[in-house]
């Protein structure tokens, strides 16, 4: 027994020795290392490609005026490839900017490409007919010059989305929970919601402008319908399935009608909701250009319509590149609001 009792320090001894040497690296690892961030020296290669190829070659003539902004578009091309190429070497300096950029690093090589050959099926070789396709450059001068009336448009067509969304939303949230918790509301209002939501929300044009006051009113009108739908539906869905055993636990501590629905009907469809939410901000979008095409002075799809009357299709794609950026930016607004809401049912609910 004693020389067993003798020996359990020594392996002791030893295990915490054994242990020892793993801990050490995981210590380093914690540490900031600066390594070579090879995806964005590749990414540098290609922007510096497609700059070099914009300055040094001449682009087709299309019969009128060479197009604007050629070298301006080269050498901000150069100028991205120089910073890459920095944060790529730049070793500790720069090793907390390039822990960011590092998951879009194969967005930064494939985003040149693109850009590569759109440039030479445009403006190097002329294989897209003008004025139909244009250049990467049409759309530098679209913004340097015609930022005035675009800024204006984008302003206008946010504040009709902000109107005919949020009114839709909220109208849709409110029927989904009486649907979901009512069984009157349920039984007379659930069957006219089924018949009537499907129907589009650009059907209804030509009734929302004769009804409504004003061309405005009936765009926010329309839009509000085509975001009502999805959200009524989901959140109603999202309520009726409320797991039942969450009620009589509230109604065994005393829980009123009110507390049942703020406090245990609504935070258990939350989820449902926001896919409602996300659905309804994509068919707002789709709206929202008919409805600024029918009557509105101001807007993106007011602005589209303009370029189409005018053939000036660059401000057409510079607008369609606004209203893609514009919707991105929501939706991505709309994520960090959800993860903010539903950061207490983690766990319990799928992300």
């Amino acid at each position: 027994m004693t020389t067993t009792t003798d020996s359990l320090p020594h392996q002791a001894g030893s295990a915490s020795q054994s242990a020892s040497p793993p801990s050490s690296p995981a210590r380093l690892s914690a540490t900031p290392r600066a390594t070579l961030w090879r995806s964005g020296l590749l990414a540098a290669v290609t922007w510096l490609a497609l700059g070099a190829l914009v300055l040094q070659w001449p682009n087709k003539e299309v019969g009128f005026s060479d197009w604007a902004y050629t070298d301006e578009f080269g050498y901000v091309a150069l100028v991205i490839a120089g910073v890459l190429e920095l944060l790529a070497a730049g070793g500790s300096f720069t090793a907390r900017l390039v822990h960011l950029l590092r998951p879009a690093g194969q967005w930064l090589v494939a985003l040149p490409l693109l850009l590569l050959v759109w440039e030479i099926l445009t403006a190097k070789l002329g294989l897209l007919p003008t004025p139909f396709f244009a250049p990467p450059q049409a759309l530098i001068e679209v913004y340097g010059e015609d930022w005035p009336r675009l800024g204006l448009s984008t302003a206008h067509s946010l504040r009709l989305l902000a109107h005919g969304f949020a009114s839709g939303a909220l109208v849709g949230f409110l029927v989904g929970v009486w649907i979901g918790w009512s069984r009157i509301a349920g039984y007379w209002v659930h069957p006219v919601l089924r018949f009537l939501g499907p129907v589009p929300a650009s059907a209804l044009l030509p009734l929302a402008f004769f009804f409504a006051p004003s061309s405005y009113a009936a765009a926010v009108f329309l839009i509000a319908l085509a975001s009502f739908f999805p959200i009524a539906v989901l959140t109603w869905s999202g309520v009726a399935a409320v797991n039942k055993s969450y009620y009589d636990v509230a109604r065994t501590l005393g829980a009123s009608e009110s507390f049942l629905v703020l406090r245990v009907a609504i935070p258990a469809a939350l989820p449902q909701v926001f896919v409602g939410l996300f659905m309804g901000l994509g068919a707002s979008f789709s709206v929202l250009v008919t409805a600024e095409m029918m009557g509105v002075k101001a807007g993106l799809g007011w602005y589209l319509q303009w370029a189409q009357g005018w053939a000036a299709y660059s401000n057409m794609y510079a607008a369609l590149f606004v209203m893609a950026v514009l919707c991105s930016g929501l939706i991505t607004l709309l994520f960090k609001v959800r993860d903010h809401a539903l950061s207490w049912q983690k766990g319990t609910v799928k992300w």
